[in-house]
C-alpha cells in the first residue's frame, strides 16, 4: 500500500487554511473522521502512524481519544444544534431599549428593579404605551437577559482625568480625619464633598470647577458650577446646595485641598452645627461615594473640555439644575451592604437598586412634609423630557468650550 498523506487533501476538502485548523468546528471534525477512519483501519502499523499524527494536528484531539474514534467511529449523523425558543419578542426588545435610553443607559442591575416605576412615569406623561403582554415580559426579565438583549446597543467610553487638588496646610489639627470605613451613619445629611476641574489639557489660568456633594445614606447628589475655587466661592456654593437639599445638612467630609481646609468653611460649619471632617491624604477610597459621582454625573455629562468665564458658568448652572432632578429621581444605584474575604476572594453584597428619592422617602429620619414635597415634584417630572433638556444644554455648553492650545 502506498504511503498515505491526508493533510493537503483534507485541508482542500474542508476548505480551511492551516491557520484555521485550531478553529475547526465539530461538524468539520466529524466529516474529517468519516474520511480518515476507513483509511486508518485498512492501513498497516507503519502507515497508521502518519495518519494518526496528521489527524491529531488537524483536530486537536488527544491521542487516546483519537485512536478510539478512528478504530470505532460513531455512526454518521447530522449535527443538530438545539436552540431554545425565543422568549422575548422584538417588540419586547424595542421597548426595553426605549426604557434603557430613558434611564440614560444604566447597567441592568440598576435598571431592572426600577423598570416598573420608570414605565409608570413614562406612561403618565404619554411617552410610551405598552401592551399588557410586553409589560408582563418586562416585569419578569432578569438582569442577565437584559444585558443580552441590550448588548447590540451598548457603547462604552474609556476616559481618564487629571487631579488639580493642592494640599491645604491650615487647620488640619482642628479638622479630624474620617475614612470610608467610618461612614456607618444611617441618617441622611452626611455628605462627601469634592471639586472637579474643567481645565481641559492644561491646569494654568482661571477655569471653571464643579462642586459635587453626595449623601452617604441616600446617595442624593447636588452639583454647583464655580467660576474658580476661591474660599468664598466654595462657601457660597455649599450654601446654595444646602438650600436645595430635601433634608438638613448634618456633616461634610472633604479632601485636604486648601479650598476646603480653611477658616472660612470651618466657621461656616461651626455656625450651623455641621460636622466637618477630612479624608486621609492621597486616599481616594476614603471618598469613594463622591468620587463615583464625579465620574457618573460630572465627567459623563460635562466631559473634559476647558471652560472659562461667566457665560459657560451660567450654562453649566442651567445644566445642573435639570441634571439634579434626573439623577436624584430617575437614576437608581446600588449600595454596598457588606463584604468579607474568603481566601483570596472578597465577596460583596449590595442592596436592591433604588433612586436617591426612593431612599429619602424610605428613611424614617426625613420629615413627612419634606417627603410630601418630594412626591409632588416627582409627579410633575417626565424622564424623557428631562433627558432631552440635558442633551440640549450639553450641546450649548460644549459650544462654549475653549479650544486646547496648539
Amino acid at each position: 500500500m502506498p504511503h498515505l498523506k491526508i493533510v493537503p487533501t483534507v485541508l482542500e476538502w474542508i476548505g480551511r487554511s492551516e491557520e484555521d485548523e485550531a478553529m475547526m468546528s465539530l461538524k468539520s471534525r466529524r466529516e474529517l473522521l468519516a474520511v480518515v477512519a476507513p483509511r486508518y483501519q485498512k492501513a498497516n502499523r507503519r502507515e497508521k502512524q502518519p495518519l494518526l499524527e496528521e489527524f491529531l494536528e488537524s483536530t486537536g484531539y488527544g491521542r487516546k481519544h483519537a485512536t478510539t474514534l478512528l478504530n470505532h467511529p460513531p455512526e454518521a449523523r447530522p449535527v443538530v444544534v438545539r436552540r431554545r425558543p425565543r422568549s422575548y419578542s422584538p417588540e419586547v426588545t424595542r421597548s426595553l431599549v426605549t426604557l434603557w435610553n430613558a434611564a440614560d443607559r444604566i447597567c441592568s442591575k440598576r435598571l431592572v428593579p426600577f423598570l416598573p416605576e420608570l414605565i409608570d412615569a413614562l406612561e403618565r406623561h404619554h411617552e410610551i404605551t405598552l401592551d399588557p403582554s410586553v409589560r408582563a415580559r418586562l416585569a419578569a426579565i432578569s438582569p442577565a437577559t437584559c444585558d443580552r438583549l441590550l448588548a447590540p446597543e451598548r457603547r462604552r467610553l474609556d476616559l481618564h482625568g487629571r487631579s488639580t487638588t493642592k494640599p491645604g496646610t491650615l487647620l488640619k489639627d482642628q479638622i479630624p480625619i474620617r475614612t470610608f470605613a467610618d461612614w456607618d451613619d444611617v441618617k441622611p445629611g452626611f455628605f462627601e464633598i469634592d471639586l472637579v476641574a474643567h481645565c481641559g489639557e492644561r491646569a494654568r489660568g482661571d477655569f471653571l470647577y464643579s462642586l459635587t456633594l453626595t449623601d452617604i445614606e441616600t446617595q442624593w447628589t447636588e452639583c454647583q458650577a464655580l467660576l474658580n475655587k476661591s474660599q468664598r466661592v466654595v462657601e457660597a456654593a455649599v450654601e446654595q446646595a444646602r438650600q436645595l437639599l430635601p433634608f438638613p445638612l448634618l456633616g461634610l467630609d472633604s479632601d485636604n485641598g486648601s479650598e476646603f481646609i480653611n477658616e472660612l468653611l470651618l466657621r461656616y460649619c461651626e455656625k450651623r452645627a455641621i460636622t466637618f471632617t477630612r479624608c486621609r491624604p492621597y486616599r481616594k477610597n476614603d471618598q469613594c461615594h463622591v468620587e463615583q459621582k464625579n465620574w457618573t454625573v460630572v465627567r459623563q455629562k460635562v466631559g473634559y473640555q476647558r471652560y472659562e468665564g461667566e457665560k459657560p458658568c451660567r450654562q453649566l448652572t442651567q445644566l445642573y439644575e435639570v441634571l439634579r432632578l434626573y439623577i436624584n429621581y430617575f437614576q437608581p444605584s446600588m449600595k454596598l451592604i457588606d463584604k468579607h474575604r474568603e481566601g483570596a476572594k472578597v465577596r460583596k453584597h449590595y442592596d436592591e437598586a433604588q433612586t436617591p428619592s426612593q431612599r429619602v422617602l424610605a428613611s424614617p429620619h426625613v420629615a413627612d412634609t419634606d417627603k410630601a414635597e418630594l412626591r409632588l415634584i416627582y409627579q410633575t417630572l417626565n424622564p424623557s423630557k428631562l433627558l432631552c433638556q440635558i442633551e440640549r444644554l450639553q450641546e450649548q455648553l460644549w459650544d462654549l468650550a475653549v479650544d486646547p492650545p496648539p
